[in-house]
């Protein structure tokens, strides 16, 4: 938790009454907060309110320093015509340009209602208070089109959308907590795209040995276990920041820091889905990587799945562009990134963890990882068909031997390195101390075609 001071400035005091901008400075460094609405009680909102949001992020823009929107909207007045209109869309143009440049985060403390809804899916980071709302169409207009009665929370209340949406990167206890967790976020993240995060102080131990890690993977291949236990490990104090927790749980993203210094991590989950990758699970990674490569946070992988989930549905819904995303946000990524697998790594989900041949810096490997295009069992079932039950079982078992080892990738360059599970945190500390001077360009376009 931040224990810093924080004074503020009060700007643009003569556009609205309603919201407030302010220019707020801290030790760690300076951001500007803008508030919308009235914290006690969310109130229709003017396009003047809008104008001064956009103003808000324009400053920030300028000053190339963190913009925090806290905002209590029921919507634009009815009557108010097109006027709230032009300032909703005049916020929503400054967010955009702020994307990738400087980090965004809202925190929705009551409602968020209609036209300011749409802001949250424009910024980094959403915190929404345990009782708070948001929604594009309310209750009345859904009952009107669809038929079907629903009200505020199972529409849009916060653990909707940390569970189902993921909309919600964090839901807090309460605003005094929302404001904490701010705090906590700045703390892991630099200024702007052009700075590097602020080193953090930690007296954790770089060459410590995790002795007993291995022990948390169970010796089945199908056994299941909480990833996060190797993460507390392997990462400064046990310490993760996890983002959107709650939803897409086949896959873990979380800040933490390794020797001091902020990384981003992302992890395969085998207690959900098996740690299979689905459409949620792609996109999550994918936004992820993408805002830690825009803010040069190195990405540390941790990898244990046995692919993508199947299913008619996710193919329907679109598991090709989906898992597009995911592969694309890791390619064009131009930070540190360094690749550790755990246990199993088949198909189209090795390739898309940040694979050697997506560009990581280094891939590393336990020896108890199984790198290979599927499993002993779905091999066997494809290549010998005609086989009983006697032969398969001998026929996976040389499959494992032959194929599913780390030593196998190693020789063909897709591993660079097999360690032992104890030197896990000293290894990737050693690998990363060198990898944060790294600097890489990608050929000048107007922007990428991102999947969608």
């Amino acid at each position: 938790m931040s224990t810093e001071t924080t004074t503020s400035v009060e700007l643009l005091a003569q556009i609205s009454s309603n919201s407030k901008v302010a220019h707020n400075k801290r030790e760690s460094g300076d951001y500007i907060s803008v508030s919308i609405g009235s914290p006690s009680e969310p109130i229709a909102l003017s396009g003047n309110d809008g104008i001064k949001l956009a103003a808000g992020a324009e400053t920030a823009f300028h000053h190339r320093i963190p913009l925090v929107i806290h905002l209590n909207s029921t919507g634009a007045p009815p009557d108010s015509g097109i006027e709230a209109l032009y300032g909703w869309g005049s916020a929503a143009k400054q967010l955009t340009r702020c994307s990738g440049v400087i980090p965004t985060i809202i925190c929705v403390h009551q409602a968020a209602v209609a036209g300011s809804a749409l802001l949250l899916g424009l910024v980094d980071f959403v915190i929404m208070v345990k009782d708070s709302f948001t929604y594009v169409s309310g209750p009345r207009m859904v009952q009107e089109f669809t038929g079907v009665p629903v009200d505020q929370e199972a529409l849009g209340g916060s653990g909707k959308h940390a569970q189902t949406s993921g909309v919600a990167s964090f839901v807090a206890s309460d605003s005094d907590s929302a404001i904490e967790l701010i705090d906590e976020l700045l703390s892991l993240i630099p200024q702007n795209s052009a700075s590097l995060p602020i080193h953090v102080s930690s007296s954790d131990p770089t060459d410590r040995d995790l002795n007993g890690i291995e022990g948390i993977i169970p010796q089945s291949a199908t056994g299941s276990y909480d990833v996060r236990d190797i993460l507390k490990e392997v990462f400064d104090d046990g310490l993760l920041t996890e983002i959107r927790k709650e939803w897409a749980t086949n896959l873990v993203t979380s800040f933490a820091t390794l020797g001091g210094h902020p990384v981003g991590v992302v992890a395969n989950q085998p207690q959900s889905l098996a740690g299979t990758l689905n459409i949620a699970a792609s996109q999550k990674g994918a936004r992820f990587v993408s805002f830690c490569d825009a803010f040069n946070i190195p990405i540390i992988t941790f990898v244990d799945t046995p692919g993508f989930q199947p299913g008619k549905d996710l193919e329907w819904r679109g598991m090709i562009r989906h898992g597009a995303q995911l592969a694309f946000a890791y390619a064009q990524a131009t930070v540190p990134r360094i690749c550790v697998t755990l246990r199993k790594s088949y198909g189209g989900a090795y390739i898309v963890m940040d694979s050697k041949y997506m560009g990581n810096d280094l891939s590393i490997s336990w020896p108890s990882a199984e790198i290979a295009v599927m499993g002993a069992k779905g091999a066997v079932e494809i290549l010998h068909r005609k086989a009983n039950e006697d032969e398969r079982s001998i026929l996976e078992e040389e499959y494992e031997n032959r194929l599913l080892n780390p030593y196998m990738a190693a020789e063909r360059g897709s591993v660079d390195i097999v360690i032992t599970p104890a030197e896990t945190r000293r290894k990737v500390f050693a690998a990363l101390q060198p990898l944060l001077t790294k600097r890489e360009k990608l050929q000048k376009r107007l922007h990428a075609n991102t999947p969608l």
